[in-house]
């Protein structure tokens, strides 16, 4: 068979799968939106069905033979080609398959599914030993995936690298290690700063009607289409990029804080930027039409967020529109003060709620509880009181119920271990990633101020969405930046951002 030949066979194949995923894709999204819970069962019987299909799909022998009759082929002369990057992931995730025996796929899709509604149950009654034989049995079952797919390091990398494809634990470690210091300095300043925002502003009566609209106004100037999206309420926001033209949001709605609902629709508009970015029209169903990792896409999502959302030049455009909407609660209030309240630092129980200076510690801490667990250095049974430890160590609160507590997250029960430290590593994307927008777009402040936010959108497509999975993270962020990734950008920033407002 002739190369071409066989990469388009090749294609056709990852195109059925990629299909196939996102029939699973919509069906999570209805579970986690508007599946009534009756339907559990089925619904887990449906998603451990499709997860074994594409799994059996994926280490069919014939995409083993593909792979096989392209290694030494023409197409792979320029590694940064389109069929070389496709045939470089492919062959990745093939061979991380392979690996995996199919009753373990359908068994993790079965129980997950099933736990995701007890972890809902058990964290609206602040039950924890509800969830915690689930918890018990998906560490079992990531162990043996960890067994499966081998590692060179500890069983955590082989997990990591599902989310951060050639990331280690020991180079999070590290990355994290450096952070650490400049984290708890800085909040040591802002706890003694002479200056304190009255963080009471933005907790004042929101009506959700209003919040939604506000909300939908800010995703549209992101550029969110809404003729290819939608914006829903769940649980626990997310994004859900089900296929060509249909990307959804989702966020929850607070009466008694702004923040909660408008950060959290900046932050999954901005995934759904970055899935709307991708070219889908021509490579859906190959790595070049997905992102480059979860780092990131949570880079995406947290540039909006902060970076933007958060800043003074965003709202100056927008706080006007917001004390119209909110005349009874705003009115009182000048930009200024708005401004230093969104953006008020202190010590918090929820990590979705945590502000830029605190938010990386609750990161650090569920990274370590994550690999103790995979190591067996913890038990699922002491993961309570594990919590509640060390986030008194480091964040100096008392954590009054499992619901404000290890039960906040749905990353658990969604089978989702190794996930976490891609928060982290998108908050040092990002920061790197606006350095050098800002280095590339002189007016972005003033554009900003105008609520102009295409310039900025245009730019990430063209340095970031429209290269998919070409570029492995860390090759991406050298290509658009012109170094390796580093914590500084982010350390620079906040300091600057904190000292600011706080005065230090």
């Amino acid at each position: 068979m002739a190369p071409l030949d066989a990469y388009r066979e090749l294609v056709e194949r990852t195109r059925k799968i990629a299909t196939l995923q996102s029939c699973a894709e919509l069906l999570g999204w209805e579970e986690r939106t508007t599946m009534p819970r009756g339907g559990a069962g089925h619904r887990a019987a449906q998603l451990g069905l499709l997860a074994g299909l594409a799994h059996q799909w994926l280490v069919d022998p014939r995409m083993g033979s593909l792979l096989a009759a392209l290694e030494d082929s023409p197409l792979t002369a320029d590694p940064a080609g389109v069929e070389a990057a496709n045939l470089r992931e492919i062959r990745r995730r093939h061979q991380r398959a392979t690996r995996l025996p199919q009753a373990l796929v359908e068994e993790i899709a079965q129980t997950t599914s099933l736990a995701q509604g007890e972890w809902q149950e058990a964290r609206r009654r602040a039950e924890v030993k509800r969830f915690l034989p689930w918890l018990e049995k998906i560490v079992g079952l990531v162990r043996r995936v960890a067994g499966h797919i081998g590692y060179d390091g500890e069983p955590y990398d082989a997990l990591l690298d599902e989310y951060e494809p050639g990331a280690t634990t020991a180079e999070v470690a590290r990355i994290f290690d450096a952070l650490r210091p400049e984290l708890v300095a800085l909040n040591r300043k802002i706890a003694s700063a002479p200056r304190k925002p009255d963080a009471a502003i933005v907790q004042r009566a929101f009506d959700p009607e209003r919040q939604k609209i506000f909300g939908e106004m800010v995703a549209a100037a992101m550029g969110f289409d809404f003729a290819r999206g939608r914006l829903d309420v769940t649980t626990h926001p997310f994004c859900a990029g089900i296929g060509p033209g249909d990307t959804r949001i989702t966020t929850r709605y607070n009466p008694r804080r702004l923040n909660d609902a408008l950060f959290g629709i900046m932050h999954e508009a901005g995934h759904a930027l970055y899935e709307m970015g991708l070219d889908k029209a021509t490579h859906f169903g190959t790595p070049l039409g997905e992102a480059a990792s979860l780092g990131i896409h949570e880079s995406q999502s947290r540039l909006w967020e902060n970076q933007v959302g958060r800043s003074r030049a965003f709202w100056a455009y927008f706080y006007p529109q917001a004390q119209r909407i909110f005349r009874e609660a705003l009115a009182d209030v000048s930009l200024e003060d708005f401004y230093g309240a969104v953006n008020h630092s202190a010590p918090s129980l929820i990590r979705v709620e945590a502000d830029e200076a605190t938010y990386n510690l609750h990161i650090m801490l569920r990274f370590e509880l994550e690999r103790a667990l995979v190591k067996g250095d913890l038990a699922p049974a002491d993961i309570p009181e594990e919590w509640n430890r060390r986030f008194r160590d480091y964040l100096g609160i008392e954590v009054p119920d499992d619901a404000r507590g290890c039960l906040q997250d749905i990353h658990w029960s969604s089978g989702g271990i190794g996930y976490f430290p891609t928060y982290t590593l998108g908050n040092l994307y990002a920061a790197q990633f606006f350095d050098q927008a800002r280095r590339d777009l002189l007016d972005l402040d003033r554009e900003l101020e105008q609520g102009r936010m295409s310039g900025l959108r245009e730019w990430l497509r063209e340095k970031i969405h429209r290269h998919g999975s070409r570029y492995p993270a860390g090759e991406l962020v050298r290509r658009v930046t012109g170094a390796p990734l580093s914590p500084q950008p982010l350390v620079s920033y906040l300091n600057r951002k904190f000292g600011g407002i706080y005065g230090f």
